[in-house]
């Protein structure tokens, strides 16, 4: 029983170590959400999430009603709608949002698309390439749980931008959030060693 005590100790200690990494993880997450966010910038990034068939998943869903909301309050930004083709999707997220945005009432020519990524970082590249030189002050467009991660990737791309923090899915939520928490921590190694 001695022997095991240290196993014991050292299990319990790893544990709490843990627990305190992810409940910071989580206040970062909670503390970009909450940002408040600017009126009349000159563009939103709308990041792709999950399609079936044709039909954005709820999540992704909540990303266009954000998006909208804020396009109907401020005429002049333009949006542009990220995300490409995967398994189990008849078109690109991208495609899906702008059929989403123009159904909640935003004209079509306001809309520009980014069909070709398939991650976060690409999002963030492919829809860099589209931002008109003359634009300046952007916003990014996601679930609230993925706005820190977002955030941070647009800004080692060199764009400085704020979010719109769109809903998150209530049954989604403890998945969601288990998911981020390991892709902060694989974005925290990536940034890291690329150093």
């Amino acid at each position: 029983m001695k022997q095991r005590k240290p196993i014991y100790i050292s299990l319990g200690v790893f544990t709490l170590i843990l627990l305190l990494y992810f409940a910071s993880l989580h206040a970062k997450i909670r503390d970009h959400a909450d940002t408040e966010v600017p009126k009349h910038v000159d563009y939103i990034i709308i990041l792709g999430a999950r399609v079936k068939g044709e039909i954005p998943s709820l999540a992704l869903q909540y990303r266009i009603d954000a998006a909208a909301d804020y396009m109907k309050k401020n005429k002049e930004t333009i949006a542009i709608a990220s995300g490409g083709q995967g398994p189990g999707e008849d078109i690109t997220e991208a495609e899906a949002i702008k059929r989403g945005l123009v159904a909640l009432g935003i004209p079509s020519k306001r809309i520009l698309l980014e069909g070709r990524s398939t991650d976060t970082v690409e999002n963030i590249r492919f829809s860099k390439e589209l931002i008109p030189n003359h634009l300046e002050e952007g916003l990014i467009v996601t679930n609230d749980f993925h706005l820190y991660r977002a955030k941070s990737i647009a800004r080692d791309q060199g764009l400085s931008l704020k979010g719109i923090p769109a809903e998150t899915p209530s049954v989604a939520i403890p998945k969601s959030y288990a998911r981020e928490y390991l892709a902060i921590t694989k974005y925290y190694l990536v940034t890291t060693f690329k150093k």
